[in-house]
């Protein structure tokens, strides 16, 4: 048996998230609406002793994307040789393009057999796409029907937040977003859902963010598109950094951000949130940011974790253990 790291991206507009549902009373186990599920599917090409099963180093919701994240999985071939890994990443991308699936294989590594995807990641990058009405152009008394209300590039459908404001000010946004760098607990931004809700003992919600900055965007369209689509908004990329995150937890704090950026909560109001967690804390006047302007961007590992061990070393853990 011999384990493999697929790093791997997607577009999640038509998947219901990353990670599969099964529904062991009706004896499905294959879940061809969820990227883990479809990945499971292409790696059976393979034709492999076992059964395939992969893990997740990450979860994403359905409608969130991803340019960069990593999943293990188990493969025993039937020859007892090592799967080349080429040809896994060859094999699964032709699988997709055949079934016009937005998921591609960036690369796979071959792993030591103790590698977890995600016990062994050091940190994860997420970006949020968001883009502006420009002031100016309201100033300028445009009817609403015009494009900078109406147009949103088509290659950018369900890939951009397009807020559609007036009043949105970005120094406030920056200024607020620095109340999230560090160590916090983040009960507030977390979503309860049903699993939490279940569980018998208090969920861990301290999280640390080691970076989140606000940088100017620009259109990911092309051509005519792009310069409309400039005309018309500002783009920002908040890029936000940390070890784990909870579940809802990022697009909470750009909801939270964009809250105080367009005048409906304060800063004071973002610092209470933070110091005073609670279900409860969160504010009614703010609304969850849209999944689609979300991407995760990154996995990080060490890479020493991907190396085998030497003759030497294996020799020594045998001889410690006896």
């Amino acid at each position: 048996m011999n384990r493999y790291l697929l790093n791997i991206s997607y577009i999640g507009t038509a998947f219901r998230g990353m990670q599969k549902t099964i529904n062991k009373a009706e004896g499905i186990i294959t879940d061809v609406r969820t990227v883990q599920g479809l990945l499971e599917i292409g790696l059976r090409k393979l034709n492999p002793v076992n059964e395939v099963e992969v893990v997740l180093s990450s979860r994403t919701d359905a409608g969130v994307h991803a340019l960069q994240t990593s999943v293990h999985v188990d493969l025993e071939n039937s020859h007892g040789v090592v799967y080349p890994t080429h040809s896994i990443t060859s094999l699964l991308n032709r699988h997709f393009s055949r079934e016009a699936l937005q998921i591609r294989v960036i690369n796979t590594i071959h792993v030591p057999n103790t590698f977890h995807s995600r016990y062994h990641a050091k940190g994860r990058t997420y970006l949020y796409r968001l883009a502006v009405a420009k002031q100016d152009l309201f100033s300028k008394g445009l009817d609403r029907t015009e494009g900078y209300v109406s147009f949103i590039p088509i290659e950018e459908f369900e890939r951009c937040f397009f807020l559609q404001r007036s009043d949105f000010d970005v120094e406030a946004f920056k200024d607020a977003a620095q109340l999230f760098v560090g160590l916090h607990d983040f009960r507030t931004f977390m979503n309860e859902n049903k699993r939490n809700l279940r569980q018998k003992r208090p969920r861990f919600t301290l999280r640390t963010i080691d970076s989140l900055t606000v940088e100017q965007g620009r259109s990911c369209s092309s051509g005519i598109s792009a310069r409309r689509a400039e005309k018309f908004y500002n783009y920002y990329d908040i890029t936000i950094s940390g070890r784990s995150f909870l579940h809802n937890q990022v697009r909470r704090m750009v909801g939270c951000l964009i809250g105080v950026a367009t005048g409906k909560i304060t800063k004071k109001d973002v610092y209470e949130m933070v110091t005073i967690p609670s279900k409860h804390m969160w504010n009614s006047k703010l609304s969850v940011a849209p999944p689609f302007g979300l991407y995760l961007c990154k996995v990080h590992y060490d890479e020493k974790d991907f190396q085998f061990p030497s003759e030497e070393e294996e020799k020594e853990d045998i001889s410690s253990s006896n």
